[in-house]
């Protein structure tokens, strides 16, 4: 299992980091990763390109990267369903470029439309993204109000080759009002994806965690771990117990140092 950061890190807070550079500090912490974040804008261009492949080879460094916020699969007006199947391209192209192999976004929106009817929207236009190698990695989501629950995410994987599962256990433990308490919890979602998408899928994980901050209608924000209710020994575990393995992305407030407490926490298990 590989673990890592979403962004850049914060270093001791005086050093301005570029893709290129964090790389050698994240892996001199023991870490092994790093989600680019393209939530905004697309930053890797011909310019850095050469810098963040050499410091990646280097490093023997796993890169991912997070596309655009503004994605909506299931947006009802032409402009911006091609505005958001334009970001997720774009970043795919982006994240080709420097070696990268799996793209995390949020697929849609239920728009108060009946699950399935959306489930079957963000499915066909899904179809409609290039095969480039790149994984697109649909992530779970936080809030009742955002398609995205383990069992509809994994129906569409098994029905798009180009796509794959990111879980993100704080969004399902959110989501459902602090619903993983147990290590027990945290092996039901692992067996309800394995069950639709096969064992192998347990191999291949791409997986978020971080401390989390929910009400009754789901996420908040994200916290450190140690401020927050998520049992993330309990989430560990659990995946031993599944023989998983994949990368864990931290997307704690506190980057480094909650990804190296999940490392080190994994290593002592």
């Amino acid at each position: 299992m590989l673990f890592g950061i979403s962004g850049l890190p914060h270093g001791d807070g005086k050093t301005k980091f570029a893709y290129a550079t964090a790389i050698p500090h994240l892996r001199g912490l023991g870490l092994d990763a790093m989600e680019l974040p393209f939530v905004r804008s697309v930053n890797v261009t011909a310019k850095n390109q050469a810098a963040i492949l050499r410091a990646k080879a280097e490093n023997d460094f796993h890169l991912t990267a997070h596309a655009s916020y503004f994605i909506n699969l299931n947006a009802a007006e032409p402009d911006k369903l091609e505005a958001s199947l334009a970001r997720i391209r774009q970043g795919a192209e982006a994240l080709a470029l420097v070696g990268g192999r799996d793209l995390v976004f949020h697929p849609g929106y239920y728009l108060g439309q009946p699950p399935q009817a959306v489930l079957q929207t963000i499915g066909e236009n899904l179809r409609r993204l290039p095969d480039t190698g790149v994984r697109y990695r649909l992530e779970t989501t936080g809030k009742a109000t955002q398609f995205g629950t383990v069992a509809e995410l994994a129906g569409l994987c098994r029905e798009v080759p180009t796509c794959k599962p990111c879980l993100d256990f704080s969004h399902i433990h959110a989501r459902d009002n602090g619903a993983l308490k147990t290590r027990a919890d945290f092996s039901r979602v692992l067996r309800q994806l394995a069950d639709i998408l096969g064992e192998a899928a347990l191999g291949e994980l791409h997986i978020h965690i971080s401390g989390i901050e929910y009400g009754p209608k789901g996420e908040k924000r994200h916290l450190p771990l140690a401020q927050s209710d998520f049992d993330y020994t309990a989430c560990l575990a659990a995946l031993r117990d599944h023989g998983a393995a994949g990368c864990v992305i931290c997307e704690s407030p506190v980057l480094e140092h909650d990804a190296m407490l999940l490392k080190k926490t994994w290593l002592a298990l």
